[in-house]
Protein backbone atom coordinates (compact mmCIF):
# COMPACT_ATOMS: atom_id res chain seq x y z
CA UNK A 1 0.00 0.00 0.00
CA UNK A 2 1.41 3.13 -0.94
CA UNK A 3 1.78 5.83 1.52
CA UNK A 4 -0.57 8.75 1.37
CA UNK A 5 1.31 11.98 0.70
CA UNK A 6 1.15 14.58 3.83
CA UNK A 7 1.42 18.39 3.29
CA UNK A 8 5.33 18.60 4.30
CA UNK A 9 6.03 16.03 1.64
CA UNK A 10 3.65 18.00 -0.90
CA UNK A 11 5.28 21.55 0.32
CA UNK A 12 8.57 19.50 -0.73
CA UNK A 13 7.76 18.05 -3.32
CA UNK A 14 7.17 21.51 -5.13
CA UNK A 15 10.10 23.74 -3.89
CA UNK A 16 12.48 20.58 -4.91
CA UNK A 17 11.72 21.50 -8.60
CA UNK A 18 13.49 24.60 -8.22
CA UNK A 19 16.69 22.48 -9.37
CA UNK A 20 15.34 21.79 -12.50
CA UNK A 21 14.74 25.38 -13.13
CA UNK A 22 16.38 27.15 -16.41
CA UNK A 23 18.00 29.95 -14.25
CA UNK A 24 18.93 29.65 -10.73
CA UNK A 25 15.93 30.62 -7.92
CA UNK A 26 17.74 31.15 -4.78
CA UNK A 27 21.57 30.37 -4.92
CA UNK A 28 23.64 29.77 -1.63
CA UNK A 29 25.49 33.04 -2.40
CA UNK A 30 22.30 35.40 -1.18
CA UNK A 31 21.60 36.22 1.96
CA UNK A 32 19.68 33.72 3.67
CA UNK A 33 16.78 36.15 4.50
CA UNK A 34 16.53 36.93 0.33
CA UNK A 35 16.92 33.22 -0.38
CA UNK A 36 14.02 32.41 1.93
CA UNK A 37 11.55 35.11 0.59
CA UNK A 38 12.49 33.98 -2.96
CA UNK A 39 11.80 29.86 -2.47
CA UNK A 40 8.49 31.25 -0.66
CA UNK A 41 7.79 33.21 -4.03
CA UNK A 42 9.04 30.18 -6.33
CA UNK A 43 6.90 27.83 -3.97
CA UNK A 44 3.67 29.56 -4.93
CA UNK A 45 4.63 30.28 -8.12
CA UNK A 46 5.43 26.85 -9.32
CA UNK A 47 2.11 25.53 -7.21
CA UNK A 48 -0.37 27.59 -9.36
CA UNK A 49 1.70 26.44 -12.47
CA UNK A 50 1.01 22.61 -11.24
CA UNK A 51 -2.61 23.64 -10.80
CA UNK A 52 -2.57 24.86 -14.39
CA UNK A 53 -1.11 22.26 -15.79
CA UNK A 54 -3.14 19.79 -14.40
CA UNK A 55 0.09 18.01 -12.11
CA UNK A 56 -1.47 17.52 -9.17
CA UNK A 57 -2.56 14.01 -7.99
CA UNK A 58 -6.12 13.91 -7.90
CA UNK A 59 -7.69 14.08 -4.30
CA UNK A 60 -4.41 14.68 -3.15
CA UNK A 61 -2.50 16.78 0.17
CA UNK A 62 -2.36 20.49 -1.72
CA UNK A 63 -6.29 19.97 -3.05
CA UNK A 64 -7.05 18.60 0.61
CA UNK A 65 -5.36 21.76 1.81
CA UNK A 66 -6.83 24.05 -0.29
CA UNK A 67 -10.26 22.64 1.15
CA UNK A 68 -11.23 20.87 -1.99
CA UNK A 69 -10.46 17.00 -1.48
CA UNK A 70 -12.85 15.61 -4.32
CA UNK A 71 -11.39 18.40 -7.06
CA UNK A 72 -9.48 15.80 -9.35
CA UNK A 73 -6.54 17.09 -11.71
CA UNK A 74 -9.74 17.94 -14.54
CA UNK A 75 -10.83 20.29 -11.67
CA UNK A 76 -8.52 23.62 -13.07
CA UNK A 77 -10.32 26.42 -12.51
CA UNK A 78 -12.10 25.26 -9.42
CA UNK A 79 -8.40 24.75 -8.00
CA UNK A 80 -7.43 27.94 -9.48
CA UNK A 81 -10.36 29.47 -7.71
CA UNK A 82 -9.58 27.38 -4.34
CA UNK A 83 -6.04 28.59 -4.38
CA UNK A 84 -6.46 32.28 -5.12
CA UNK A 85 -9.12 32.03 -2.07
CA UNK A 86 -6.23 30.82 0.19
CA UNK A 87 -3.71 33.57 -1.68
CA UNK A 88 -6.32 36.30 -0.15
CA UNK A 89 -6.00 34.87 3.39
CA UNK A 90 -2.28 35.61 3.20
CA UNK A 91 -3.03 39.50 3.22
CA UNK A 92 -5.96 39.08 5.05
CA UNK A 93 -6.12 36.04 7.37
CA UNK A 94 -4.46 33.03 7.75
CA UNK A 95 -3.71 30.63 5.01
CA UNK A 96 -4.30 27.10 4.65
CA UNK A 97 -1.85 25.69 2.37
CA UNK A 98 1.44 24.99 3.69
CA UNK A 99 3.27 27.65 1.37
CA UNK A 100 0.85 30.18 1.39
CA UNK A 101 1.72 30.19 5.20
CA UNK A 102 5.60 30.17 4.16
CA UNK A 103 4.80 33.23 1.50
CA UNK A 104 2.91 35.55 4.37
CA UNK A 105 5.76 36.33 6.08
CA UNK A 106 7.41 37.26 2.93
CA UNK A 107 4.60 39.68 2.01
CA UNK A 108 4.32 41.14 5.06
CA UNK A 109 8.32 41.50 5.15
CA UNK A 110 8.50 43.07 2.02
CA UNK A 111 4.90 44.65 1.60
CA UNK A 112 4.58 43.20 -1.56
CA UNK A 113 0.88 43.82 -2.75
CA UNK A 114 -1.59 40.70 -4.49
CA UNK A 115 -1.45 42.24 -7.95
CA UNK A 116 1.69 39.80 -9.34
CA UNK A 117 0.16 36.97 -7.37
CA UNK A 118 -3.11 37.57 -8.93
CA UNK A 119 -0.81 37.62 -12.45
CA UNK A 120 -0.23 34.46 -11.99
CA UNK A 121 -3.43 32.94 -11.31
CA UNK A 122 -4.75 34.38 -13.80
CA UNK A 123 -2.10 33.08 -16.59
CA UNK A 124 -2.94 29.96 -15.16
CA UNK A 125 -6.92 30.38 -15.70
CA UNK A 126 -6.14 31.52 -19.83
CA UNK A 127 -4.06 28.32 -19.80
CA UNK A 128 -7.20 26.72 -19.37
CA UNK A 129 -8.93 28.58 -21.99
CA UNK A 130 -6.77 29.62 -24.49
CA UNK A 131 -4.09 27.00 -26.16
CA UNK A 132 -3.29 28.85 -29.26
CA UNK A 133 -2.13 32.44 -29.37
CA UNK A 134 -2.73 34.26 -33.61
CA UNK A 135 0.15 36.78 -33.09
CA UNK A 136 3.16 37.22 -31.49
CA UNK A 137 1.67 40.05 -29.94
CA UNK A 138 -1.18 38.09 -28.16
CA UNK A 139 2.20 35.62 -26.85
CA UNK A 140 3.66 39.01 -25.47
CA UNK A 141 0.39 39.65 -23.96
CA UNK A 142 0.14 36.38 -21.81
CA UNK A 143 3.91 36.57 -20.77
CA UNK A 144 2.62 39.50 -18.68
CA UNK A 145 0.88 37.44 -16.78
CA UNK A 146 2.72 34.38 -16.81
CA UNK A 147 6.52 35.47 -16.72
CA UNK A 148 6.65 38.94 -15.82
CA UNK A 149 5.45 39.06 -12.01
CA UNK A 150 8.10 36.61 -10.88
CA UNK A 151 11.20 39.65 -12.11
CA UNK A 152 8.60 41.94 -10.45
CA UNK A 153 8.51 40.15 -7.26
CA UNK A 154 12.32 39.31 -7.50
CA UNK A 155 12.42 43.22 -7.82
CA UNK A 156 10.39 43.66 -4.50
CA UNK A 157 11.70 41.12 -2.54
CA UNK A 158 15.28 42.67 -2.79
CA UNK A 159 14.10 45.94 -2.69
CA UNK A 160 15.22 47.10 -6.09
CA UNK A 161 12.36 48.03 -7.70
CA UNK A 162 12.32 51.42 -10.30
CA UNK A 163 10.14 51.89 -13.43
CA UNK A 164 13.30 51.48 -15.97
CA UNK A 165 14.43 48.07 -13.56
CA UNK A 166 11.11 46.56 -14.42
CA UNK A 167 11.09 47.60 -18.05
CA UNK A 168 14.25 45.88 -18.21
CA UNK A 169 13.19 42.76 -16.03
CA UNK A 170 10.02 42.34 -18.12
CA UNK A 171 12.03 41.91 -21.37
CA UNK A 172 13.91 39.05 -19.31
CA UNK A 173 11.37 37.28 -17.87
CA UNK A 174 9.18 37.12 -20.78
CA UNK A 175 12.54 35.94 -22.90
CA UNK A 176 12.84 32.89 -20.19
CA UNK A 177 8.88 32.26 -21.11
CA UNK A 178 9.70 31.78 -24.26
CA UNK A 179 12.87 30.27 -24.04
CA UNK A 180 10.61 27.65 -21.90
CA UNK A 181 7.99 27.06 -24.72
CA UNK A 182 10.84 26.57 -27.39
CA UNK A 183 12.32 23.81 -24.94
CA UNK A 184 8.79 22.29 -24.02
CA UNK A 185 6.89 22.03 -27.67
CA UNK A 186 5.65 18.57 -27.43
CA UNK A 187 5.27 18.42 -24.07
CA UNK A 188 2.70 21.53 -24.42
CA UNK A 189 0.96 20.11 -27.40
CA UNK A 190 0.48 16.98 -25.02
CA UNK A 191 -1.67 19.34 -23.35
CA UNK A 192 -3.37 20.65 -26.20
CA UNK A 193 -1.28 23.77 -26.47
CA UNK A 194 0.48 25.91 -28.47
CA UNK A 195 2.86 28.51 -27.97
CA UNK A 196 3.93 29.12 -30.92
CA UNK A 197 2.08 32.23 -32.74
CA UNK A 198 -0.09 30.84 -35.38
CA UNK A 199 1.05 33.76 -37.49
CA UNK A 200 4.79 32.69 -37.84
CA UNK A 201 3.90 29.11 -38.17
CA UNK A 202 1.73 30.30 -41.14
CA UNK A 203 5.05 31.88 -42.37
CA UNK A 204 7.49 29.11 -42.45
CA UNK A 205 4.44 26.77 -43.52
CA UNK A 206 4.52 24.27 -40.13
CA UNK A 207 0.97 22.85 -39.49
CA UNK A 208 0.24 21.24 -36.10
CA UNK A 209 0.75 17.91 -37.27
CA UNK A 210 4.00 18.71 -38.19
CA UNK A 211 4.91 19.63 -34.37
CA UNK A 212 3.15 16.37 -33.09
CA UNK A 213 5.64 14.47 -36.16
CA UNK A 214 8.28 12.06 -34.44
CA UNK A 215 11.12 13.25 -36.57
CA UNK A 216 11.49 17.66 -36.85
CA UNK A 217 11.20 19.01 -40.00
CA UNK A 218 13.59 21.44 -41.49
CA UNK A 219 10.66 23.69 -41.53
CA UNK A 220 9.52 23.65 -37.72
CA UNK A 221 13.67 23.98 -36.65
CA UNK A 222 13.53 27.37 -38.72
CA UNK A 223 10.72 28.15 -37.22
CA UNK A 224 11.90 27.29 -33.55
CA UNK A 225 15.25 29.34 -34.88
CA UNK A 226 13.08 31.63 -35.42
CA UNK A 227 11.23 32.10 -32.12
CA UNK A 228 14.54 31.33 -30.44
CA UNK A 229 16.31 34.56 -32.05
CA UNK A 230 13.62 36.76 -30.68
CA UNK A 231 14.09 35.79 -27.04
CA UNK A 232 17.92 35.90 -27.73
CA UNK A 233 17.20 39.54 -28.58
CA UNK A 234 14.62 39.84 -25.27
CA UNK A 235 17.30 39.18 -23.16
CA UNK A 236 20.05 41.65 -24.76
CA UNK A 237 17.43 44.43 -24.49
CA UNK A 238 17.00 43.39 -20.78
CA UNK A 239 21.02 42.56 -20.10
CA UNK A 240 21.25 46.14 -18.94
CA UNK A 241 19.33 45.01 -15.50
CA UNK A 242 22.39 43.21 -14.46
CA UNK A 243 24.63 46.07 -14.49
CA UNK A 244 21.66 48.53 -12.55
CA UNK A 245 22.16 46.86 -9.46
CA UNK A 246 25.76 45.88 -7.02
CA UNK A 247 27.03 42.57 -4.88
CA UNK A 248 25.42 39.42 -4.88
CA UNK A 249 21.91 40.89 -6.59
CA UNK A 250 24.26 41.60 -9.61
CA UNK A 251 25.01 37.72 -9.44
CA UNK A 252 21.89 36.70 -9.01
CA UNK A 253 20.46 38.37 -11.94
CA UNK A 254 23.28 37.58 -14.12
CA UNK A 255 22.19 33.95 -13.58
CA UNK A 256 19.21 34.78 -14.93
CA UNK A 257 20.03 36.03 -18.19
CA UNK A 258 22.71 33.60 -18.75
CA UNK A 259 20.30 30.82 -17.97
CA UNK A 260 18.23 31.95 -20.46
CA UNK A 261 21.21 32.42 -23.26
CA UNK A 262 22.82 29.43 -21.95
CA UNK A 263 19.28 27.27 -22.94
CA UNK A 264 19.24 29.14 -26.49
CA UNK A 265 22.50 27.88 -27.11
CA UNK A 266 21.59 24.47 -26.16
CA UNK A 267 18.36 25.05 -28.37
CA UNK A 268 21.17 26.09 -31.37
CA UNK A 269 23.52 23.11 -30.48
CA UNK A 270 20.31 20.36 -31.17
CA UNK A 271 19.99 21.99 -34.13
CA UNK A 272 16.50 23.69 -33.25
CA UNK A 273 15.14 20.19 -32.87
CA UNK A 274 12.86 20.38 -29.90
CA UNK A 275 10.67 18.11 -30.37
CA UNK A 276 12.16 14.70 -29.07
CA UNK A 277 13.15 16.23 -25.56
CA UNK A 278 13.61 19.98 -24.33
CA UNK A 279 17.38 20.46 -25.09
CA UNK A 280 19.00 21.79 -21.91
CA UNK A 281 22.19 23.44 -21.01
CA UNK A 282 25.21 22.27 -18.84
CA UNK A 283 26.17 23.79 -15.85
CA UNK A 284 29.33 24.87 -17.09
CA UNK A 285 27.67 26.65 -20.16
CA UNK A 286 25.72 28.85 -17.67
CA UNK A 287 28.37 29.28 -15.42
CA UNK A 288 30.55 30.76 -18.78
CA UNK A 289 27.55 32.65 -20.19
CA UNK A 290 27.45 34.75 -16.71
CA UNK A 291 31.05 35.19 -16.53
CA UNK A 292 30.39 36.90 -19.84
CA UNK A 293 27.80 39.40 -18.47
CA UNK A 294 29.95 40.10 -15.19
CA UNK A 295 32.28 41.20 -16.81
CA UNK A 296 30.01 43.37 -19.10
CA UNK A 297 31.03 42.11 -22.26
CA UNK A 298 27.30 40.38 -23.17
Amino acid sequence: MTAAVTAPDAERATLDKAARENFPVAPFFLPRTWRGDLMAVYGFARLVDDIGDGDLAPGGADARLLGVPDAGAGDRLFLLDAFEADLRRVFDGTPRHPLLRRLQPTVRRCRLTPEPFLRLIAANRQDQLVTRYETYDDLLAYCELSANPVGRLVLAVTGTSTPERIRLSDAVCTALQIVEHLQDVAEDLGRDRIYLPAEDMKRFHVQEADIAAKTTSASVRALVAYEAQRARDLLNEGAPLVGSVHGRLKLLLAGFVAGGRAAIDAIAAADYDVLPGPPRPGKGRLLREAGVILRGKG
